[in-house]
């Protein structure tokens, strides 16, 4: 159905009641109603005798149960969309809220996109359902939105929309498998506070995606080539423009003492007798300038003939 600009959110709006920042521990009722609504609507309803709503429904169901330890979600449910769908509601765990968004999306995205067939009971396209997801997300004002099939945690409105969603757009591209596997664990990682693992995989990401570039125009690499070497060699084959080459020294330095000096520091050798605390804005500025850097590198190889 989308989302409708009622009369009563104009109002809020002008008196400045939506959240003008982000909130990550706190899933109000009403958005989780209207997840409800979403989920129904894309997946259909068990009881009503759709065979791929109540696999699908099931497919949750269990994947919760056996991952949390428990033989039931909830007690009694007279059918599987109820019990998933009862247990969203109640969970008092923000993280396993979650959970039961990011699965359900998942297979939104996948399953129903490609297996439902179109008497199934769903009432809405996959790409619609994410899209009110998200929506409904930025109305409420929480941090996440869903991308590339998983819950991707957002500090800036504009740093997501104009490098993180560009970025895994591109990587969704096959020979950058590898480093899209890496960015989105070192979202996860973020989103779980796990900072240092969030640097040392957004690094990975980085290096993978140049790997990639001299994989496919056959510039010579060697398999242990670090950040830097791989820098160069892209810079030294003409990677970027000509007329930029003399930018290049700051280009070449921007890139070298990114990313790989953050994970260096603080994620990547040995802590030594103290341990070291990654705060968490080091680990949001390394993900956002991995996001810009490899989004820079990948769109400069698209242009280069």
């Amino acid at each position: 159905m989308g989302i409708f600009d009622l009369f009563s959110k104009r109002q809020r709006r002008l008196r400045g009641e939506f959240p003008d920042v982000y909130t990550y521990d706190d899933l109000p009722n009403a958005l989780r109603v209207q997840v409800v609504h979403i989920i129904r609507d894309a997946l259909g309803v068990d009881y009503y005798g759709s065979e791929h709503a109540s696999k699908t429904y099931e497919f949750i169901n269990n994947t919760l149960c056996r991952e949390y330890g428990l033989f039931e979600l909830t007690k009694r449910p007279r059918s599987l969309d109820e019990s998933v769908l009862n247990f969203f509601l109640a969970e008092e765990s923000v993280e396993r809220a979650l959970d039961v968004i990011e699965l359900s999306f998942k297979l939104i995205d996948t399953y129903v996109r490609n297996h439902y067939p179109h008497n199934s009971g769903a009432k809405i396209e996959p790409d619609d359902a994410i899209a009110e997801l998200n929506g409904r997300f930025k109305e409420h004002g929480i941090g996440f939105q869903f991308e590339s099939s998983e819950l991707i945690r957002v500090d800036s409105d504009f740093i997501h929309s104009e490098a993180v969603k560009p970025t895994l757009a591109i990587l969704r591209d096959s020979k950058f498998k590898g480093a899209n596997e890496e960015f989105l664990k070192a979202h996860e990682h973020y989103r779980h506070g796990r900072y240092k693992e969030c640097l040392v995989d957004a690094l990975k990401s980085f290096e993978s995606t140049l790997k990639a570039i001299c994989a496919k125009r056959g510039w010579k690499t060697q398999p242990t080539d670090t950040a830097k070497a791989l820098i160069n060699t892209c810079l030294s084959e003409g990677l970027l423009p000509s007329f930029l080459e003399s930018q290049m020294g700051a280009v070449r330095s921007l890139l070298e003492s990114g990313v790989p000096a953050v994970r260096n520091k603080l994620g990547g050798h040995g802590q030594g007798t103290e341990s070291i605390a990654v705060p968490e804005y080091f680990a949001r500025y390394a993900l956002n300038l991995t996001a810009s850097s490899i989004l820079l590198m990948a769109e400069a190889d698209a242009a280069k003939k």
